[in-house]
């Protein structure tokens, strides 16, 4: 399994760019405006897209890739998403006012996107890879996703605060090796990271306690111009797990 970092900042600027990262040559975990760092040949490649959620840091790149390679699809790209997720894209997105509809060009009977969704709980398999959605505590329906190939583990909490459910999953199978978590703000901005429904560094640390893998973790979402101090605060407060700042062009061989 290939992971490759394609965006994992929590805004943008210059070298930052929102949630996307790329599985292998053809799935895709969420597509924030990281779906830039792909070429043309790259886009062209996917097949599979799993979106946590419904927010415009995650999804905001997806109506371009689809605009970008259209003459080049030969079969739908497949977008994969909870219900409420599902809805939203086509209401607010692929509404023919924001952006046209995909789902029915070139035409209904041959569309270059489909949409289907997925469910908390529901397992996924492409090709030997495994991808389990896993319901998130977040203020928009949300999945985390754990994937298995080869005898090795990732898992993405996806956007959420505090929540037991995404842990005691995890705790449910023997391996872990890769763990990415959100931590969005400062422990100074506990209030609002409870009201956003996001981690800071305080909440994290109560929440990784719930966990008995101790895998690589690396910290992702981050507001920018914060990074430091919440990696510092992150670094005080979780003891146990080898701990890094996920930064974009990250790539991981599992």
């Amino acid at each position: 399994m290939d992971i490759r970092i394609l965006g994992c900042s929590g805004g943008i600027g210059v070298g930052l760019a929102t949630t996307s990262m790329a599985i292998d040559e053809d799935i895709l975990i969420d597509g924030g405006t990281g779906l830039g760092e792909l070429s043309l040949d790259e886009m062209a490649a996917v097949r599979h897209i799993f979106l946590t959620h419904s927010h415009l840091d995650h999804i905001a790149g997806l109506p371009m890739l689809v605009d970008s390679i259209f003459e080049r699809i030969r079969t739908p790209i497949v977008v994969h998403g909870r219900p409420e997720t599902l809805a939203a894209l086509r209401e607010h997105i692929f509404n023919w006012v924001i952006w046209p509809d995909f789902s029915k060009l070139p035409n209904p009977e041959r569309p270059v996107l489909r949409f289907e969704e997925i469910h908390p709980g529901q397992v996924v398999e492409l090709d030997g890879r495994r991808i389990e959605a896993i319901a998130v505590n977040h203020v928009v329906p949300c999945i985390g996703y754990r994937i298995e190939a080869g005898g090795k583990a990732f898992a993405f909490s996806g956007d959420t605060t505090t929540t037991d459910h995404f842990w005691e999953v995890l705790n449910g199978y023997d391996q872990l090796d890769l763990l990415v978590a959100e931590c969005a703000f400062p422990n100074r901005e506990l209030e609002l990271s409870r009201m956003a429904y996001h981690y800071c560094p305080q909440l994290l640390a109560a929440d990784l306690a719930k966990l008995r893998h101790r895998p690589q973790l690396y910290l992702s979402h981050l507001k920018p111009g914060m990074e430091a101090q919440i990696l510092s605060e992150c670094a005080e407060m979780i003891e146990g797990f080898p701990l890094r700042l996920l930064s974009g062009g990250c790539r991981f061989q599992l």
